[in-house]
């Protein structure tokens, strides 16, 4: 019989580290099992995004943070979704908004309801219909009000945040819960006989051996890819983005909106993320359309106030680890993988990936069966996210550019090739188990991206079309009016005492 775990090593801080630890010590008895997280100040971190999406609320309350306090602390605002400008075409705009576009009739879904009525031009824009979308356009939030139909039951909300800042609270939190964070750098590793890892050796002599081994390390992925030898997959067919360039910017006339923004370019697409003190502002590029020269003065010339530092490249593949667990180790964030930050998935991935070792926390190094549930898991979930990454560039009008007449004529997974002929005959979503994106988001792409059904849901055929366009008509209404007498996302900091003294 195995033996129960005893220490757990962190190898690598950040975002992804700093949450591992943070959430294995609050769950964790560190009395028992004993939780090292090393890195070195020498070695800097890659945070290529600072928006994330509603299931980091999840997160935090798994560790009991408070909103506020959280909010303070990592200079934080709130996010309603992302507005896509120029995506479908030069010129044209859509929302990709949290929560919910209107509200289902029974067993009859909104979107069926909706799809007929729009086919006959009766029906109001998509986004009318979305609380988030409605709230985001006036610059308002408030947290969701539980009252049953009432349009504030379904706000959806997540954060804008310094990426560096939460990971020094959370490395505040993890080392009041008992983690012990060794400071040095790495420069060999010990494995057992059957190639498992048994101890790390610090530049100091320092030995550290531990049970299981958590792999932080980044892009570099030194426990799971360099010594382990688990292979890269690369998706770089779908998605050419292979550089990013990021610099922050003084807060202009927009302020501190509740939504990031991406604007596509003839060559990739510019974040814009609004802190509490900051803009952060950065361009995905694909390196073979666009020089880093190029890319530096696009950014540049398309920010809103005076640079704060110096603009900072980075360089990656998208793509995943073959296998994001092997033997007694586990990849989290970029040491696992990489999908370009365009849905702010990368933290949430991070998030996912605990959640499942949580799940299914080693005996030892973890039984077979285990480590072959966690990875088919895990891989669904890089795919179904990586499918709807592939759409926001594959379904375009765009043609201004190689880069986007590329991508444009690709072929596209067979999953989404799926997807796409089913909804284009019917306008039929599905959300396949427990996949991240819901209908709602794949809606608003697919809508805002250009792609409407030649038909509808007969299923919508189940509710007369007077009643249908009477209802959806007091859906727009109603959403409308709730947005307007939310208060500014400016009066939600500062009454929630969210804004830093």
């Amino acid at each position: 019989m195995s033996a129960p775990l005893s220490h757990i090593v962190i190898v690598g801080g950040g975002t992804a580290g700093w949450m591992a630890a943070a959430a294995l010590a609050r769950v964790l008895d560190t009395r028992t099992i004993a939780i090292t997280l090393v890195e070195s100040e020498a070695i800097g971190t890659v945070g290529v995004g600072e928006a994330t999406i509603p299931p980091i609320q999840a997160f935090n309350a798994l560790l009991g943070l408070d909103e506020s306090e959280f909010l303070r602390a990592t200079r934080g605002t709130a996010k309603l979704g992302i507005e896509f400008v120029d995506w479908r075409a030069q010129g044209t705009r859509y929302f990709h908004p949290f929560g919910t576009h209107g509200v289902d009739f029974g067993a009859i879904p909104f979107e069926a309801v909706w799809q007929r009525a729009r086919l006959t031009g009766k029906a109001a824009p998509l986004e009318a219909y979305s609380i988030c979308a409605e709230a985001a356009r006036l610059g308002r939030f408030q947290r969701p009000v539980a009252s049953g139909n009432n349009p504030l039951a379904h706000i959806g909300y997540a954060y804008h945040f310094d990426a560096a800042l939460y990971a020094g609270f959370l490395r505040e939190k993890a080392e009041h819960w008992g983690v012990r964070r060794q400071e040095g750098r790495i420069v060999s590793v010990e494995q057992a006989e059957d190639g498992a890892i048994a101890a790390v050796a610090l530049e100091s002599g320092a030995r550290i051996g531990a049970d299981f081994f958590i792999d932080c390390s980044g892009f570099r992925s030194y426990l799971l890819g360099d010594i382990l030898g688990v292979p890269f997959e690369d998706w770089g067919r779908w998605l050419p983005n292979d550089r990013a360039v990021a610099v922050p910017c003084a807060l202009g006339p927009e302020g501190r909106s509740p939504f990031t923004r991406s604007t596509a370019r003839g060559a990739g697409w510019q974040w814009r993320i609004p802190l509490q003190h900051r803009v952060g502002n950065g361009l995905v590029y694909a390196s073979d359309h666009c020089t880093d020269v190029a890319a530096e003065t696009l950014l540049l010339s398309n920010i809103e106030g005076a640079p704060l530092g110096e603009p900072r490249f980075l360089r990656f593949r998208a793509g995943r680890r073959a296998r994001f667990w092997e033997k007694n180790c586990v990849a989290l964030g970029l040491a696992s993988g990489f999908l370009e930050p365009l849905e702010s998935t990368s933290i949430h991935l991070v998030q996912a990936g605990i959640a499942r070792l949580l799940e299914m926390l080693p005996v030892g190094g973890g039984t077979p069966a285990d480590i072959r549930r966690y990875n088919r898991l895990m891989a669904t979930e890089f795919e179904t996210i990586r499918d709807f990454l592939i759409l926001h560039f594959h379904a375009t009008s765009r043609g201004d550019t190689d880069y986007w007449r590329r991508l444009r004529t690709m072929a596209v997974p067979d999953a989404l090739a799926e997807r796409l002929e089913i909804y284009r005959a019917s306008g039929r979503l599905y959300r396949e188990a427990d996949e991240l994106f819901s209908k709602t988001s794949w809606l608003a792409v697919l809508h805002g991206q250009g792609i409407d059904p030649r038909g509808y849901d007969p299923i919508a055929d189940g509710m007369p079309r007077d009643e249908a366009e009477a209802r959806l008509a007091r859906i727009a209404e109603v959403t409308g009016l709730a947005a307007s007498r939310m208060p500014s996302h400016a009066a939600f900091l500062r009454d929630a005492a969210a804004m830093q003294a």
